[in-house]
C-alpha cells in the first residue's frame, strides 16, 4: 500500500511560477537572481501558510542551480537541483528557531558558516520561526548577519515581525507576504482536484477558501479531510456539515422573520438550529457577518467586498434593497453587544433568544422618519412651546435717601439703589368680574400705594423679604458707611501691627508664622508695602497667608486701601559667620559638665572615653 502524502506536501511549489498569490515576491526574487543582485540576508514575514518557507527553499535551490533558465527558474535536472529535491543537499541548512533558540545553537551555526561550500556557489541557511530566538541569541547572531562570508546567504522566516529586534531588521532585505485571496485559493484547489480526480463544486471550494482565511495550507488540509469524509466527492452540503457552518439560508429566514416581526417563527427556528448542535456564539457571529454582507450589498461600489459563495450574491443584493440601512446598523450594534456579553451570561440560550427578541421588535422600538437632513429618530413630543408667564407691571416706590454718603460718581442714590420694584399682575379679561386689583386700578396712585403696601405686608410669604425689610436694610447700609479717611502707613505702627499678626499666627499654630517673622517689610507708599523673604519656600508661605494678613492690617492700621506685595530678596541670605558653629565632642562634653557636674564623676567611675 502506497503511503498517503497530504496535499500540502505533495503539491508544494517547486519553482517560483507555481507559488500562489505572491507574484510581487517571486518576480522580485527572479529579477534579483537574473541581474546577480542578491542580498546576503532576507527576512520573509507574513501570515501562516502563505509560502514563506516554500519561497525560501525555492530561492536556495535556484541560486545553486548549475544551469538556470533564462527567466530565473531552476532547471530541476542538474546535480544540485536533484540533490535538493531528494533532501540530500549539503549547501542548504534549515534551522527551526522554535526548538533551537539558545545562544549555543546560534554559535554552532556561526561556526559552520566559516567553512566554504564544497560544491555549488552558496551555502544557504534557512531559519524558520526566527522570532522565537532569545535576545542573547539575536545578539550573538548580529555580527555574522551583518558581515557574512561572500558564499553565505541567510533567509529568515517569521509570522511575528514585531518581535524581532530592530538591529536584525536593519540588516535584512524584508519581504512581506500577503494573505492569499479567495479566488486564487479556489483556482488552486480546482487544479488539485482535477489532478486527483475529485469531483468538487465551486460553492464548496469557495466555502473552504473562506474558512481558511487566506492560508493555503489550511485550505488543503480542510479539503483532504472533506474528501475522506465524502468518499472523493466535494459537495456544498457535506462541506457545511464537516466544517460545522450554519447554512446562510437560515440567516435569510431569520431576517425575513425580523422584518415581519414574527417572534414565534424566530424562536422555533432558533430551537431548530440549537438542536443541530450550533452554539449561541456561532449564531450571533454568523448573523453579524450576514448583516455585514447585506450592508455591503446595498452599494454597487463595494459589492466586490461581499464575502460569500457565488450562488448567494444575487440573493444578498435583492434582499439588501428591501431593508433600510438604519435598521441594519441598529441590528449590527445589538449583535455586537450581545457577542461581547455572551461569555459573562450564565444562561447562554436565553441570552441569544433575548437578542433575537430585540431584533424582531427593532422596527417598532426605533421609528425612523426621513426628512431633508437624512435619517432621524421620531420625536416623542409633537409640539413644543415656551411656558406661559404673567406680564409684569412696573410700580414706582419712593426711594430712601441716605445721610451724607460720599458720592464720587455724581449719581443720585435713587438711580443706583434701584428705585423701581415690580409687581406680578395677571392680565384681566374684558368680561371678567372686577377683583381687588381691578378696583384698585381706578383709584388714584397714592391710594394704590397704600393698599398695595398693606396687601404685601399681610400676604407676603415668610421665606421672602418684605418691602419694610428692604427699607431697613437700605437705612442700615447707609448708616454703617464709614466716612473716616484712610490713615497713611507709618513705620512704627506697621511694625507693631505686623508683630501682633505674627503672634496671632503663632497662637493658631500656623506654620507661616516663622516665614513672617524672618521676613523684612518696607513701606512703598501711603497704602502699600513690600514683604521680602530670603527663599522661595518662605515666599510661598507669605503668598498663601497674605490675604489674611491684609484683612488684619486694614483694621489695625485703619487703611481700607492697604495692599501687600511679596518678593524674594537674594541679598538676605545669612552669612557664614552668623550661622551657629557646630561644637566638637570635647566642647559638647565641657559644656555639659559645666551645667551638670555629676557627669564628670559618672565618666570617671565608668572609665568612659570621649569619641574623637
Amino acid at each position: 500500500m502506497e503511503k498517503f502524502i497530504v496535499s500540502a506536501r505533495k503539491y508544494r511549489p517547486q519553482n517560483f511560477d507555481s507559488v500562489v498569490g505572491q507574484q510581487h515576491i517571486t518576480t522580485t526574487l527572479k529579477n534579483a537572481i537574473k541581474q546577480n543582485q542578491l542580498a546576503h540576508a532576507f527576512l520573509f514575514c507574513g501570515p501562516r501558510g502563505v509560502g514563506k518557507t516554500t519561497c525560501a527553499r525555492i530561492l536556495a535551490k535556484t541560486i545553486n542551480c548549475e544551469s538556470p533558465t533564462p527567466d530565473g527558474e531552476a532547471c530541476n535536472e542538474c546535480s544540485s537541483c536533484v540533490s535538493f529535491n531528494q533532501g540530500s543537499s549539503l549547501n542548504i541548512h534549515e534551522l527551526d528557531a522554535a526548538s533551537n533558540n539558545s545562544v549555543d545553537d546560534i554559535r554552532t551555526l556561526v561556526e559552520q558558516v566559516r567553512f566554504a561550500p564544497q560544491a555549488g556557489k552558496y551555502k544557504v541557511y534557512i531559519i524558520d520561526e526566527v522570532h522565537m530566538l532569545s535576545s542573547s541569541a539575536f545578539n550573538a547572531f548580529l555580527k555574522t548577519l551583518e558581515e557574512p562570508p561572500s558564499y553565505a546567504i541567510f533567509i529568515l522566516a517569521t509570522t511575528e515581525k514585531h518581535k524581532i529586534l530592530p538591529t536584525i531588521l536593519s540588516r535584512c532585505q524584508i519581504f512581506d507576504f500577503k494573505r492569499i485571496t479567495t479566488n486564487d485559493t479556489v483556482e488552486h484547489l480546482q487544479s488539485i482536484c482535477e489532478k486527483e480526480g475529485v469531483k468538487a463544486d465551486t460553492a464548496s471550494l469557495q466555502l473552504i477558501a473562506q474558512k481558511s482565511e487566506g492560508c493555503m495550507r489550511d485550505a488543503l488540509s480542510i479539503m483532504d479531510k472533506i474528501v475522506s469524509f465524502s468518499h472523493g466527492e466535494l459537495t456544498y452540503a457535506s462541506t457545511l456539515e464537516h466544517l460545522n457552518i450554519l447554512d446562510e439560508d437560515y440567516y435569510f429566514k431569520l431576517m425575513d422573520y425580523m422584518l415581519q416581526q414574527d417572534l414565534s417563527s424566530t424562536m422555533l427556528l432558533l430551537d431548530d438550529i440549537n438542536r443541530k448542535g450550533f452554539e449561541g456564539d456561532l449564531i450571533l457571529n454568523g448573523m453579524a457577518a450576514f448583516i455585514r454582507n447585506l450592508l455591503v450589498s446595498k452599494d454597487e461600489k463595494v459589492v466586490s467586498l461581499l464575502d460569500t459563495v457565488e450562488s448567494f450574491k444575487e440573493r444578498y443584493i435583492t434582499t439588501a434593497k428591501q431593508i433600510p440601512a438604519s435598521l441594519l446598523i441598529s441590528a449590527l450594534n445589538i449583535l455586537t453587544e450581545a457577542e461581547i456579553n455572551y461569555r459573562a451570561s450564565k444562561n447562554k440560550k436565553l441570552h441569544v433568544e433575548l437578542t433575537f427578541i430585540k431584533l424582531c421588535y427593532l422596527q417598532q422600538a426605533l421609528q425612523f422618519s426621513l426628512d431633508d437632513s437624512g435619517v432621524s429618530k421620531k420625536k416623542i413630543a409633537e409640539h413644543t412651546g415656551a411656558i406661559p408667564y404673567r406680564q409684569i407691571q412696573p410700580m414706582a416706590i419712593k426711594p430712601v435717601q441716605s445721610k451724607k454718603t460720599p458720592n464720587p460718581t455724581g449719581v443720585t442714590p435713587s438711580e443706583t439703589a434701584g428705585a423701581r420694584l415690580t409687581i406680578a399682575e395677571e392680565p384681566k379679561a374684558k368680561t371678567a368680574p372686577k377683583t381687588a386689583t381691578s378696583v384698585a386700578a381706578d383709584k388714584p396712585s397714592s391710594e394704590i400705594m397704600a393698599a398695595h403696601t398693606a396687601t404685601q405686608q399681610t400676604n407676603a410669604p415668610k421665606a421672602g423679604l418684605k418691602f419694610s425689610s428692604i427699607e431697613k436694610l437700605r437705612k442700615q447700609f447707609y448708616q454703617t458707611q464709614d466716612t473716616r479717611e484712610d490713615k497713611p502707613l507709618e513705620e512704627a505702627a506697621l511694625q507693631e501691627a505686623w508683630k501682633k499678626f505674627i503672634q496671632q499666627l503663632k497662637e493658631k499654630r500656623n506654620p507661616a508664622a516663622q516665614s513672617f517673622e524672618l521676613a523684612e517689610i518696607k513701606i512703598a507708599d501711603a497704602n502699600s508695602f513690600y514683604v521680602y523673604t530670603s527663599n522661595p519656600l518662605e515666599n510661598r508661605f507669605v503668598e498663601v497667608t497674605k490675604s489674611e494678613a491684609a484683612e488684619f492690617l486694614k483694621k489695625a492700621l485703619q487703611n481700607s486701601q492697604l495692599q501687600i506685595f511679596n518678593a524674594i530678596d537674594p541679598t538676605r541670605q545669612p552669612k557664614v559667620e552668623d550661622l551657629p558653629r557646630v561644637l566638637s565632642a570635647t566642647e559638647q562634653y565641657q559644656k555639659l559638665v559645666a551645667k551638670y557636674p555629676l557627669v564628670q564623676q559618672l565618666k570617671e567611675k565608668l572609665k568612659l572615653e570621649l569619641d574623637r
